[in-house]
Formats: C-alpha cells, sequence, structure tokens
C-alpha cells in the first residue's frame, strides 16, 4: 500500500515537473553588453585618474623632500662649511626627516582610505546595474509565463558553474540585452576624415 502511494506521488511529481517551464540568462554577459555599463566603467576610470593624479602629486612632495634631505646631509658634513653651519644642516637635515616619516605615514594612509573607497563605489555601481538587470529579467520571466530563471554565468565557490547541465530550457540572455539597450543613445559617429588637398597642376 505505502509503495503503490510513494510510485503515484512520483508520478504526479514527473508530470508537474514536466509542466514547468524553465528558462536560463547570462548575468555576466548581459552585463557586459549592457550601454550603462560602459558609461559607468569611463566614470569611474576618471574617479581612478584622479585618485592616480592625488597620490602622484604627494610623491612629488616626497622626492623633494628626500632631495633636500641628501642635499643637508651632504652640507652637514662639508669640511669647508663652519662647524656651526654643519650642525645648522645637520638640525634641518633632521627636521627633514621627521617630516619625511609623518609625509609617509599620511600617503601610506590615504592610499588606503582611496583605495577603499574606489573599491566601495565599484560594488555600489555593479550592484546597481545588476539591480536593473534583474528588474528586466523578473519582467520577462513574468510576461512569458517562465516558472523558474536560472543565471547560467553563475560559479560555485569552487569555480565550477553551479548550472552544469539544462535541457528544455530557453536561453533568453539576447532578449534581454535587446531590451536592456532599446533606449540606450545613439552612438556617437566618429568625424569624418578631411580630404586631402589636391596637389595643385604645375603649369
Amino acid at each position: 500500500m505505502i509503495r503503490s502511494l510513494l510510485i503515484l506521488a512520483l508520478a504526479a511529481t514527473a508530470a508537474h515537473a514536466a509542466d514547468l517551464k524553465f528558462g536560463v540568462v547570462d548575468m555576466s554577459k548581459a552585463f557586459s553588453e549592457y550601454h550603462k555599463t560602459k558609461d559607468a566603467a569611463d566614470k569611474f576610470k576618471l574617479n581612478i585618474d584622479k585618485a592616480q593624479k592625488e597620490m602622484n602629486d604627494r610623491w612629488a612632495v616626497y622626492k623633494n623632500l628626500m632631495n633636500d634631505m641628501q642635499k643637508l646631509k651632504k652640507e652637514a658634513s662639508d669640511p669647508i662649511m663652519t662647524p656651526d653651519a654643519r650642525a645648522k644642516r645637520a638640525a634641518e637635515f633632521d627636521e627633514k626627516a621627521k617630516e619625511l616619516r609623518a609625509l609617509e605615514q599620511e600617503i601610506g594612509e590615504a592610499q588606503n582610505r582611496r583605495s577603499g573607497q574606489l573599491k566601495q563605489e565599484d560594488m555600489q555601481i555593479r550592484k546597481g546595474i545588476y539591480d536593473e538587470i534583474l528588474v528586466v529579467v523578473r519582467d520577462k520571466g513574468k510576461a512569458d509565463s517562465y516558472d523558474f530563471v536560472f543565471d547560467k554565468s553563475g560559479m560555485s565557490l569552487s569555480t565550477v558553474p553551479i548550472l552544469i547541465y539544462y535541457k528544455d530550457a530557453v536561453d533568453i540572455t539576447d532578449q534581454i540585452i535587446v531590451e536592456l539597450n532599446k533606449n540606450a543613445p545613439p552612438a556617437t559617429a566618429a568625424p569624418a576624415t578631411a580630404p586631402e588637398a589636391k596637389d595643385e597642376k604645375k603649369k
């Protein structure tokens, strides 16, 4: 009796599963081909370049300070200079050394702080874009009556694809990309190359 009920339950489950509609989407591809992704990447690069310039300016000050210290060190041991002058240079060297150590610590802290800010900004940008893509995927799933839509680009902790095999599932990636980019601004046409001036005919 129990065996008969189990067989009936399995049969009912299989029949129900056969009626389910599955879809798959490559979220990684949708992300990379979404027009907003490139726009965000371009803006983010400007922030990276700005941060790099700030660090370069700080290191330039550091380098100048190092040059000043080398000059003071040389003068502090110059036999031509008077003892008082050499002592003065040595004292200035010590002050510059303190300033250099403080600047070095400041640069290190600034680098760590800015790196953390950029990392957080990148995560927020990516999350915002993925959230927009998920809205489109969900709307597509509802509109076309999908029971499940899986991300076929998902990876496990062991770097193995989570969705290794799927049967009778419709790949809606291209449809999602079209929907995402339907309101994309028109691409800027490359400026036309001016025709070369023709050589004047010799008279």
